[in-house]
């Protein structure tokens, strides 16, 4: 060693350097294998997870602004399996819900943790900045595994897939209604044998000019390439239609004859529990079958008053055991809704309220198709001097 220069010294000693860490290193996995390394890695999901519970609990509430009826809410299941936060809803429909978190936060009121709604009120929201990106919030690994989840993946309604969570996507089939004594379902294959010359005169449908219920149904018309505007060109061009605001009307209406087929009329179970001969034509069509969350999607607000609440809840709600809370919630209500969570029981949906594989579904919920300004648009110029009653 007194021989060598420094330059060699140093050489030989970096060389025993690298082979010592090298032995450190191979010694570490022998000691602590690869099944370790992932009991390492699950416990610190778990242990944030105790800690994000722990916060939430020091907060002490979540506020859920929710579109509708909070049916999950009331079971009460998240409130016993987390006794420490205190569940705030304010309800309310989604477009007087966003405008009240609009207007909450340009008075710099942080109020709502959690929103739950349809798509259309969504993107303003986004628009507006005034949301979290859906992922880093995520913590339980059920809710993580997108094998659990239709398709393989978690589903979204913005472009970006940050945002935006949807949680519910169920059947939707063109929000058509029929008198039992005029049509027979069975000769419809196509929804353009609805636009059969024998229809003309005998058909009735809900003025969507400005929006309103049934527009999900006319977007599944305008957005289908096998149906397009030229469907809708035809439908209120050419069979004239008559245009009704009046939900309870247009079910008079089609029960005494004096229209055959009603585009997006509301309440029609109702009406034929009376015992009026009206039915939803619910049926897979030539042109495939529409998805609908209706209330099926779920974002954090940025700047939330219960950051570590809102995290626990969202994971509750996406998990298991809380979709399956949804799921059932809603059956009860009498409106069903397929969760998107392939992992829960189906069986009490009827079957044309939840998705069957092998059939061709548009989701209506996704970013390019979501947009109901055109229709909308397109409908008003057809309809300049409708024919109203």
């Amino acid at each position: 060693m007194e021989h060598m220069n420094n330059a060699t010294k140093w050489n030989l000693l970096s060389s025993r350097s690298i082979i010592t860490v090298l032995f450190l290193l191979l010694s570490f996995q022998l000691l602590y294998p690869v099944q370790d390394l992932k009991a390492q890695t699950k416990e610190s999901w778990r242990a944030k997870w105790e800690r994000t519970v722990e916060a939430a609990n020091r907060e002490g509430r979540v506020n859920i602004y929710y579109w509708g009826a909070p049916n999950v809410l009331k079971a009460g299941v998240f409130q016993k399996a987390f006794p420490g936060i205190k569940v705030v809803t304010t309800v309310g429909v989604g477009g007087q819900l966003m405008q009240r978190i609009l207007t909450e936060r340009r008075a710099d009121k942080q109020l709502a943790d959690i929103y739950i709604a349809g798509i259309t009120t969504m993107p303003v929201l986004q628009k507006a900045k005034a949301l979290d990106p859906i992922k880093p919030a995520l913590i339980l690994p059920e809710v993580l595994d997108q094998s659990k989840w239709w398709g393989g993946k978690h589903h979204y309604g913005d472009p970006q897939k940050t945002y935006i969570l949807t949680f519910s996507l169920s059947p939707t089939y063109g929000g058509v209604s029929y008198n039992t004594n005029l049509v027979n379902p069975q000769e419809l294959k196509s929804y353009w044998d609805l636009l059969d010359p024998k229809w003309k005169g005998k058909i009735e449908a809900r003025d969507l000019s400005r929006g309103g219920p049934g527009t999900t149904s006319l977007r599944f018309f305008y957005y289908n390439k096998l149906l397009g505007p030229k469907y809708v060109r035809r439908l209120f061009g050419e069979m004239d239609v008559t245009l009704f605001r009046n939900n309870r009307q247009a079910l008079d209406w089609l029960g005494t004859g004096k229209y055959a087929i009603a585009f997006f009329p509301l309440r029609v179970a109702e009406a034929k529990a009376t015992g009026l001969p009206v039915d939803s034509l619910k049926l897979v069509m030539k042109e495939g079958v529409g998805l609908s969350s209706r209330v099926g999607y779920v974002n954090i607000l940025n700047k939330a008053p219960h950051p570590n609440a809102a995290k626990v809840f969202l994971n509750w709600f996406l998990s298991r055991e809380g979709q399956a809370t949804y799921q059932r919630a809603e059956a009860n209500a009498g409106s069903p809704s397929d969760s998107l969570r392939i992992d829960i029981a189906k069986d009490y949906i009827p079957v044309e309220d939840r998705r069957t594989a092998g059939i061709k579904y548009l989701d209506l919920g996704a970013p390019e198709v979501s947009d109901p300004v055109p229709v909308r648009n397109l409908l008003k110029k057809i309809i300049a001097k409708p024919k109203m009653r």
